[in-house]
């Protein structure tokens, strides 16, 4: 299905189609471009603030750096023959996919029933691609580090988010499925 003669400029392209389509469909779902506020900050390190999720990079972004070491894993497991570049790219679609349907109304709603999202508006475009890349770079560091390391990296970003902000992408994936009493009871500080 994939020859190795593929040039890597083209799975490369590829990846940046997929991001611009995100970008149109946030933008047609009324996503703002940046944040409302007027101004663009490298870091939102307020959780419970409107910037949240609006800027380059907040609390969040480790979590799409998990993505990227998951996906790393995923793909080479199941597509071992397929070139790595056409791996990017299908994790770039994976990512997309879901930065997408994470600004769905539906998905917005659900994440305003947890404790730390209760204002929760979704991503800024600006936040959603920035996201998309944070995935990118936990994509490329995976390739580049032993396994042993990527779980360790994996582990230390999600117990020092935990630690810093009583969240992190488990307990979003556990709050994906099931608000647990004590979660938000110890999200909101109880």
């Amino acid at each position: 299905m994939f020859s190795n003669t593929v040039s890597v400029g083209r799975a490369l392209a590829v990846g940046g189609v997929i991001l611009a389509v995100q970008g149109v469909v946030l933008y047609l779902f009324g996503q703002p471009t940046m944040c409302e506020c007027g101004y663009v900050k490298l870091w939102e390190g307020v959780v419970h603030s409107v910037g949240n999720s609006q800027h380059f990079f907040d609390w969040y972004t480790p979590s799409h750096v998990i993505h990227g070491l998951i996906f790393y894993a995923a793909l080479w497991y199941f597509f071992p023959k397929m070139p790595l570049w056409w791996r990017l790219a299908l994790a770039i679609g994976i990512e997309s996919a879901w930065e997408i349907a994470e600004n769905t109304p539906m998905v917005i709603n659900h994440y305003r029933q947890q404790a730390l999202a209760a204002g929760y508006t979704g991503d800024s475009i600006l936040n959603s691609l920035m996201d998309t890349l944070a995935m990118v770079g936990g994509f490329l560091l995976a390739r580049r580090i032993p396994v042993w390391a990527a779980v360790a990296v994996a582990l230390a970003l999600e117990l020092f988010v935990g630690y810093m902000i009583r969240d992190n992408l488990t307990l979003n994936v556990l709050g994906m499925f099931y608000v647990f009493p004590w979660v938000t009871e110890w999200q909101s500080g109880g």
